[in-house]
């Protein structure tokens, strides 16, 4: 029987828009509420095992999307269900800190998804590895290059195996052997019935990797199912 590892139900976020003193006056006055709508009734369930790609254009919620499942955003309105632990690896280095190595890091950000020390020197050999780093392992990480910070923290995010996986662009980063090995290691995660999520603006890897992808515009999900469908409808949104 297919288990579901996440289940969206009516979700909806919104953030206030900036404003300056004298539209804050204008609205208070004109008791305006303005707000900009990040994710409107969005309902997904994914399968675990699964590996789903979100696409949209800049701006569509596809990030803030990651983050509700995540738990770092609450949503303003509906419920997100997940099942098991979750790791999101957003941005180049997110959790990661200039001044310690690359070792040290790896630690730490072991720590953030909630491994212990002991647990993680465990992993080491394997993250120092697969990130190929070699003795930059032992650099600060204000000397790495963003590609290789990408490489350290999916090296740390794929040596726990969690049950969730969520990737914001990061495989986008590197060299074409590590996106392979990149793409190899999220294959082999899936085997172990590790569930992955991947924002990317690389339809070709969404095209090799992914079971289905879902398309979201402004906020809302226009298309969901298998990737060159999605991408084709991104595309005849994107000549509007």
């Amino acid at each position: 029987m297919t288990k579901t590892a996440i289940r969206l139900n009516d979700i909806s976020l919104h953030f206030p828009k900036q404003r300056n003193p004298l539209a804050i006056v204008l609205d208070f006055i004109k008791k305006n509420d303005r707000k900009f709508t990040a994710l409107k009734n969005v309902n997904i369930e994914i399968n675990q095992g699964e590996v789903v790609g979100i696409i949209g254009r800049n701006g569509s919620g596809k990030s803030t999307l990651l983050r509700v499942i995540s738990g770092i955003y609450p949503p303003d309105a509906g419920e997100v269900h997940a099942a098991g632990d979750i790791s999101l690896l957003a941005g180049l280095g997110t959790g990661f800190s200039g001044h310690q190595t690359g070792r040290e890091n790896a630690l730490l950000y072991g720590s953030i998804l909630g491994h212990n020390e002991d647990e993680m020197r465990e992993k080491l050999d394997e993250i120092i590895d697969f990130s190929e780093l070699g003795d930059f392992i032992d650099e600060p990480l204000r000397t790495y290059s963003a590609g290789m910070k990408a490489r350290l923290g999916l090296a740390v995010a794929s040596a726990i195996h969690p049950h969730i996986l969520l990737i914001d662009e990061v495989l986008g980063v590197g060299d074409p052997n590590f996106k392979e090995k990149s793409k190899e290691k999220i294959l082999s995660m899936v085997k172990g019935a590790s569930t992955v999520v991947i924002v990317s603006h690389s339809f070709g890897l969404m095209t090799d990797i992914c079971d289905r992808v879902i398309l979201l515009h402004h906020g809302e999900v226009m298309h969901d199912g298998p990737p060159q469908e999605s991408i084709k409808k991104y595309y005849e949104i994107a000549g509007e």
